[in-house]
């Protein structure tokens, strides 16, 4: 263990920002977001709820639309019902109450949406009240919303995939620690740059601290992410993982953060992915297999639904 200690000693890189307390569980996950469950946040606070309806999964933010929607309206349904009366309501044909309800709630949705009235229609002056008052929340409601949407299409976002796993594989007269990412989309990624840190456990004084490093790329930059990337860390005298066993990443509990960002030439912006692969993640002894191949007129083609495959070395 002594002779591994000093291995992963060799320029340890910066703090990452995990802290050297978080041992034993995975930092990173999968599809890029941080294992950490923050607590005391108000995710739906004045300060953070643009950022939690642009950020969260399309069906959670439909769900609160709807919802929403439902709730407004079961709102201004009761209003009309139990506060003003359906009596201030004229065109109703119905005798049952909770018919009644409904056609109020059918009111108020017709009103909020500012489609017109159909048979139903204000008679009163406080019901008329009430719905000029909801025909105006429904403008900025559906604004807002109309927002909402146009935030969460036009945020640059990068839809980069990696490899299900990285390899220990040959690499000109020795080994290396590669993996493979591809562009998803058709549009243009250039100035794409990779960086990658590994991240283990490391007992001192009894006490088991997490530790990080970086560690140097082959290549860490190209100018266009046409095709696929191999991304490969040399495993030489420098690197981290020189004499490191498939059994010692497991011990360390080893965990490797890969960091991409590149610029979006659709919006001219940058754009940043990121995964980890832990010591189960890492394939030893094998190598990708070749997803490149030439059409029948001469172009260019890659088949990034065979990304994730490799075969083992002899």
């Amino acid at each position: 263990m002594a002779k591994r200690r000093i291995i992963f000693r060799k320029e340890r890189a910066q703090e990452l920002g995990f802290g050297g307390n978080l041992t034993g569980q995975r930092q990173i996950n999968k599809d890029g977001s941080s294992n950490i469950v923050r607590k005391g946040v108000h995710h739906f606070s004045p300060l953070n709820v643009y950022h939690t309806l642009v950020t969260m999964t399309w069906i959670k933010f439909s769900f609160i639309i709807l919802m929403a929607y439902l709730g407004i309206n079961l709102l201004f349904a009761s209003v009309y019902y139990f506060i003003i009366g359906v009596d201030q309501l004229g065109g109703m044909q119905t005798s049952t109450e909770l018919h009644k309800f409904l056609e109020a709630f059918f009111f108020s949705a017709q009103t909020i949406t500012t489609v017109g009235y159909g048979r139903i229609s204000p008679s009163g002056m406080t019901a008329s009240a009430v719905a000029a008052l909801e025909s105006l929340f429904g403008l900025l409601a559906f604004a807002l919303a109309t927002g909402l949407l146009y935030g969460r299409f036009s945020r640059p976002t990068a839809k980069i995939i990696f490899s299900n796993n990285a390899l220990i594989a040959p690499f000109k007269e020795g080994k290396a620690f590669m993996f493979k990412i591809a562009n998803a989309r058709t549009n243009a990624l250039i100035e794409t740059e990779a960086s990658m840190f590994v991240a283990y456990d490391e007992t001192v004084n009894d006490k088991t601290m997490r530790r990080f490093q970086s560690m140097k790329l082959e290549i860490d930059k190209i100018s266009f992410l046409a095709l696929s990337w191999t991304i490969v860390h040399p495993i030489d005298e420098e690197s981290a993982l020189n004499g490191i066993t498939e059994e010692d990443l497991k011990a360390m509990n080893a965990e490797f953060f890969i960091l991409i960002k590149a610029v979006d030439d659709t919006y001219a912006q940058q754009v940043h992915a990121r995964t980890s692969y832990q010591s189960q993640d890492v394939i030893w002894n094998a190598k990708f297999r070749n997803i490149i191949e030439q059409t029948a007129e001469g172009k260019m083609a890659i088949d990034i639904g065979r990304i994730h495959e490799y075969d083992m070395v002899t």
